[in-house]
């Protein structure tokens, strides 16, 4: 049934690879790469391990107001480095109440302590909506078929 979709399978259907920045470039390059792919945020890795999370928001709050400039300022020291993860086997529930429980909006997703993916908010929003559209499929065949 698929009111019950892992993150395994959230990321399969995204099909859309990670992109990563390394802590010490600069924020302005990890700025070109979230541009030149169209995402909000990058996973920073250092030495294959994830060890931040780097946003708009980390940007528009950390950088921008603040007036720091992003062309020699270190990822680092801007990223979000309490990094909330999530595994392959977790249920798009487990994403919603992990996000709403530490306040995030990108859940890089590791498997055997290697980076395989990364779910944002807008992903688990989609397939909610998508599990709550079949349940209500479901419903109405059921109500439906009960009629005749």
């Amino acid at each position: 049934m698929q009111a019950r979709r892992t993150v395994r399978q959230l990321v399969h259907d995204k099909g859309v690879a990670v992109y990563t920045v390394l802590p010490d470039e600069t924020v302005f390059r990890a700025l070109e790469v979230m541009a030149e792919h169209d995402v909000g945020a990058l996973v920073v890795v250092d030495e294959g391990a994830v060890v931040g999370v780097f946003s708009e928001r980390d940007y528009a709050r950390k950088v921008i107001l603040l007036g720091r400039g992003s062309r020699d300022l270190a990822v680092r020291v801007v990223m979000s480095g309490d990094v909330v993860t999530v595994g392959p086997e977790q249920t798009v529930a487990d994403c919603m109440r992990l996000m709403t429980d530490n306040r995030v909006r990108h859940l890089p997703v590791v498997e055997d302590d290697r980076l395989v993916g990364i779910v944002s908010i807008g992903d688990v929003v989609k397939a909610v909506m998508s599990e709550q559209e079949f349940l209500i499929e479901q419903l109405q065949e059921y109500i439906s078929g009960g009629l005749r």
